[in-house]
């Protein structure tokens, strides 16, 4: 059909193509335009009715003596919403200051070692960018000055940035210990999260949080309250307790704290008729405390002061959602949004404290109003970054919360979410053990990379090519080596034909369209540079992960198993004569025969 004539038109919008070389025939994104140094960075189309983007930002929420001036490009700031100063700009400050966190640094023009690194880590960003994101609160770099004495490798967090993911940890009044903790600490991380927060609520938490930011790489947050309240009753919690807890967490190097100080005594009539109550712990809490003690939420009323401790060590506010719903039947309610309205207002008092703040976000939210939360949170909050747990979109999968919660997530890092907080199989059920923390970081992996994508971040979908191109050319060693999870790829593959050929057992030879397509001279798929297959070949033995994988799928039997991982790799006899684009190597009987023989064992001797 001639492209004049066509039924449908395709709705660009001037977004980024996310493959660097626009490889394929994908048109590109159908995201906005990006808008770095803007409110809209990367941003979804808004369906109509959704909220606008606020016209302030952290610029407007300056500490007292502090001003705005004009500045040469070199050493001042883009991205402002302050035109009429100037086209870039920096802060005067009073006499003799001197800037301690990222935020303060921002605003007098200075590009930190760490915004170098962050723009080196994200790729489509220059370290300016970067700088001029923190100076306007729409980004973090969640970054203990303590902890960077340790192994913290900075990273950002804003919707400029590529999305991101955390796990959580913690040892239980009932389960685990700090070695077990560590050890998922540092599997999470080989799993992708960009952060990790410690959630102990039993044993030793003060050693166990301390492992944790030792052996950490990535930003560590806590909800400070948990270590309060141990050994005492909540109602017994008072200002110097929270002081002084806070102080400690900070010294020790935690990067990001989650305080639930948005809860105030007039969200509480509207929690009465709601199905599940508050599901936040820290919410719960101090639900409580105020209901016994007849007044405020004690985290307000010492605001300021847990500020001024949080500025002097660098650590970044998590304004927590202690309202957030736990089922569908709560969500967009009086109290969520209430208390987001609250919390708007405790962004503004910390940014005038030079604190760096993301704000989270609930939750348990029917898709069709996942776009409203994210775009009410953009608003209400000046585009400080929003970290959402979630959220799921149904309530009926327990022990598939990882999966209900990853496809929400997706939805929300699409339209606004610069964080995910993963769930885990093991959520409303127990505390999860490692296999589950695994679960959890590869479905929001999944989650954050496909907003990506489709948000258009440059180079997003670059990975995604590659392994198309590794596919198409029937390459199962490189497809494998490019995949997120090879051992978990080649393990199911080994599962039904432990050969590399030109099918799999899905289809077998003769109906395998990825074949059929390369055959076809005139189509480019499959003969890429540097994907050629060759010759089928017999697969390697299983290493110890992919046995482990598949015991745990129960569909071998133990010894079938002891076979695939017995063997040594063997050529399979081909035809060599035959042109290397047509993938007509071996067929279903020949492959079949081959995986039939009896395999080499390691040592040489036929079993």
């Amino acid at each position: 059909m001639n492209n004049d004539n066509r039924s449908w038109s395709l709705p660009l919008r001037g977004a980024h193509n996310p493959s660097s070389s626009a490889e394929g025939t994908n048109p590109g994104s159908f995201a906005n335009a990006p808008d770095i140094g803007g409110p809209l960075s990367f941003s979804s189309p808004d369906t109509p009715g959704m909220p606008a983007p606020s016209v302030q930002t952290a610029w407007d929420f300056l500490p007292a003596g502090w001003q705005i001036e004009k500045s040469e490009p070199t050493v001042g700031c883009g991205g402002h919403n302050h035109p009429e100063i100037g086209e870039f700009i920096r802060c005067k400050t009073p006499d003799g200051f001197e800037p301690i966190t990222q935020l303060e640094s921002a605003r007098l023009g200075i590009v930190t070692a760490e915004m170098e690194r962050v723009a080196e880590r994200e790729g489509h960003l220059t370290a300016q960018q970067v700088r001029d994101e923190i100076a306007a609160g729409r980004m973090i770099i969640p970054a203990n000055r303590e902890h960077l004495r340790h192994q913290l490798d900075p990273m950002a967090i804003g919707r400029a940035s590529s999305t991101k993911i955390n796990a959580n940890m913690g040892a239980s009044p009932v389960s685990s210990g700090t070695e077990e903790e560590v050890e998922k600490l540092k599997w999470s991380q080989r799993w992708g999260a960009d952060t990790a927060m410690d959630l102990s609520t039993g044993g030793d938490i003060d050693a166990c949080r301390e492992a944790l930011i030792g052996e950490s790489t990535v930003p560590i947050g806590t909800v400070p309250i948990y270590s309060m309240i141990i050994g005492r009753k909540i109602e017994d919690l008072d200002q110097k307790i929270i002081l002084e807890n806070i102080e400690h967490q900070a010294a020790q190097g935690v990067d990001y704290f989650t305080i639930h100080a948005g809860v105030r005594p007039w969200h509480i009539p509207h929690i009465e008729k709601r199905l599940i109550g508050i599901v936040s712990r820290g919410g719960a809490l101090l639900a409580k405390w105020m209901i016994i003690h007849d007044q405020d939420n004690p985290m307000v009323t010492c605001f300021d002061q847990i500020c001024q401790i949080m500025r002097r060590y660098d650590v970044s506010f998590s304004l927590g959602d202690g309202l957030r719903p736990g089922g569908l039947a709560d969500a967009s309610d009086e109290a969520q949004l209430g208390e987001l309205e609250t919390i708007a207002q405790l962004t503004e008092i910390a940014w005038t404290h030079g604190v760096q703040v993301m704000v989270e976000g609930p939750g348990h939210v029917p898709f069709d109003q996942i776009e409203y939360n994210m775009k009410l949170q953009r608003r209400l909050c000046h585009g400080a970054p929003f970290y959402v747990l979630g959220p799921l979109v149904t309530d009926i999968f327990p022990g598939y919360d990882h999966i209900t919660s990853c496809i929400g997530a997706t939805a929300a890092g699409y339209h606004g979410a610069s964080m995910l907080c993963y769930v885990t199989p093991k959520e409303h059920l127990g505390l999860p053990k490692k296999d589950d923390v695994k679960q959890g970081c590869i479905a929001y992996k999944i989650a954050a990379h496909a907003a990506d994508v489709a948000l258009g971040i440059p180079g997003s979908r670059d990975s995604d090519d590659e392994l198309t191109k590794a596919r198409a050319a029937l390459n199962w060693e490189k497809h494998f080596d490019l995949s997120f999870d090879p051992d978990t790829a080649r393990a199911l593959h080994d599962e039904d034909l432990d050969v590399d050929t030109d099918f799999c057992a899905m289809c077998g030879h003769d109906w395998c369209s990825v074949r059929i397509s390369k055959e076809i001279q005139q189509f480019a798929s499959g003969k890429a540079d540097g994907f050629d297959r060759g010759a089928s070949i017999r697969s390697a033995a299983l290493n110890e992960e992919q046995q482990e994988i598949l015991k745990k799928r129960g569909v071998l039997e133990p010894s079938e198993i002891h076979q695939l991982a017995s063997k040594t790799r063997k050529a399979m006899g081909t035809d060599e004569s035959i042109a290397t684009c047509h993938s007509d190597l071996v067929n279903d009987q020949e492959a079949k025969k081959m995986q039939l023989e009896e395999p080499e064992l390691s040592d040489g001797v036929s079993k």
